[in-house]
């Protein structure tokens, strides 16, 4: 008997999966096909129809996982131990710091093979 509910459970889910996608492609279509209308009311629609999706989006098994997921996200983005200012400056000084480092190695690396290959190729000097 489980089975059984767990098929016309998956089913109607597939169905308001299916109505929402459908109700979010109507509106992107509306969005363009109205292209003479007002852009604040086509953008409303838009927004109100999306909203719309979303809930009947939020009604199936993979709408309230998605949920539990977001919910979790936004607990662990508040457990983030974030730097303070005064630790956020002295690492991209250090980070700046050695780009400029790198970069002069790198040039002095280039200018080596450029005399080397001058050398070898008999154009120097």
């Amino acid at each position: 008997m489980n089975a059984k509910a767990e098929t016309q459970g998956s089913r109607l889910d597939s169905v308001k999966l299916t109505l929402a996608i459908a109700l979010l492609l109507g509106a992107v279509g509306a969005f363009y096909y109205f292209a003479e209308a007002s852009l604040l009311l086509r953008v409303l629609g838009l927004l109100a129809t999306a909203g719309v999706a979303l809930a009947i989006m939020a009604q199936t098994a993979v709408g309230r996982r998605l949920l539990g997921y977001l919910v979790e996200t936004r607990t662990e983005v508040r457990k983030v131990v974030w730097p303070t200012r005064q630790e956020t400056i002295q690492t991209t000084l250090i980070v700046f710091a050695m780009v400029i480092v790198m970069g002069i190695l790198l040039w002095l690396l280039d200018m080596f093979l450029l005399w080397a290959v001058r050398l070898l190729t008999g154009q120097a000097g």
